[in-house]
């Protein structure tokens, strides 16, 4: 009866704490949201200059405005760092391919140093989708494959970017269509870092951001 009972308090013991392991995961793959709607708050720009190249209208972070050519490239970044997550959003990029450059990215796993952000770039625009580059760092890691993406990309509509980060393997989605998949073999390569939105210059590039959100994973 002694053992039984022993064995039943073990039992009981070894539920609850599986149902706290899972609350604890519940908790850590909550989804939140970088961008509240409507202000710019908990973003903030690399340089404060390039402040007056991003503003919120009608629940969209826009970068450029589609008629200035954007002098050099400009950064709109989270002040909290992310490791493990996947970010979600849909994006649009437009603006005159003969006047310049249009493109794009998110950069993520980031960080500024001497007014520079460092860090790997999720890349969006013409002749870069679904790349993976490393933005003042190494340059490009891997071309994104469009064997299905060509199909279902709308190149001046609304699509949809995951990226995805969990140790040292990146995956990156556009419009659910995997277009990347990474593996960091530098160990010394942050696995952390602020998430960021780039309006490349060279050209009148207009990129619109909404539906941002994370998840911690």
């Amino acid at each position: 009866m002694k053992n039984a009972t022993q064995n039943l308090v073990k039992l009981i013991s070894a539920i609850l704490l599986m149902g706290n392991l899972g609350c604890s995961a519940q908790k850590k793959a909550a989804t939140a949201s970088l961008f509240d709607g409507s202000t710019l708050k908990g973003l903030t720009t690399v340089k404060k200059e390039n402040e007056k190249f991003w503003t919120v209208n009608d629940s969209i972070i826009t970068g450029g405005d589609g008629i200035i050519k954007i002098p050099t490239n400009s950064y709109l970044h989270t002040v909290e760092r992310y490791g493990d997550f996947e970010f979600r959003c849909l994006f649009r990029i437009t603006g005159d391919h003969n006047l310049g450059l249009i493109n794009s990215g998110i950069q993520y796993r980031s960080f500024i140093k001497d007014g520079k952000i460092t860090g790997y770039q999720a890349d969006i625009g013409r002749g870069y989708w679904g790349d993976i580059y490393d933005e003042h760092r190494r340059g490009k890691l891997l071309s994104g494959d469009l064997s299905t993406l060509k199909y279902i990309l709308n190149e001046e509509g609304w699509n949809s970017y995951i990226i995805r980060c969990k140790g040292n393997m990146h995956e990156t989605y556009i419009n659910g269509a995997k277009t990347a998949e990474y593996h960091e073999k530098d160990a010394d390569v942050p696995s952390e870092g602020i998430i960021g939105i780039q309006v490349h210059s060279g050209g009148n590039a207009k990129i619109e951001i909404r539906n941002v959100t994370i998840t911690e994973l």
